[in-house]
């Protein structure tokens, strides 16, 4: 997998750190490959967000193995739907499969914090 320039990785905390704001939920993302199965890994990280996972969105990329998982906490949930998660996802997938990792990952993050912000 490549990894993200400079200006890319302050893009994304810098839309990481807008969805929060606008949200009101902590939000996260974890490009790299996982460790054992990805839905598995991708839930130990969210849960590794301790006392913030039950307000936490956790967005997992592993470009390589072409894999994504959104996870939610149990208050961010009754925000954030399995559906929009899925539409969000699929939307972000077919960024990747063109080439464009980051501004995937950047529209997942905005829509995502939309999504949540108007419920």
């Amino acid at each position: 997998m490549r990894r993200l320039t400079a200006a890319q990785a302050d893009d994304v905390r810098t839309a990481l750190a807008a969805a929060e704001r606008r949200s009101g939920l902590r939000f996260g993302a974890f490009l790299g490959a996982p460790v054992g199965g990805r839905r598995h890994f991708a839930e130990r990280l969210h849960a590794a967000m301790g006392e913030e996972a039950p307000d936490a969105v956790l967005i997992y990329v592993d470009a390589a193995g072409r894999a994504l998982e959104i996870v939610t906490g149990e208050t961010a949930r009754l925000r954030l739907s399995d559906g929009m998660c899925r539409l969000t996802a699929m939307s972000m997938a077919t960024a990747f499969s063109a080439g464009d990792l980051v501004g995937g990952l950047l529209y997942g993050i905005n829509s995502l914090a939309e999504q949540a912000t108007r419920r």
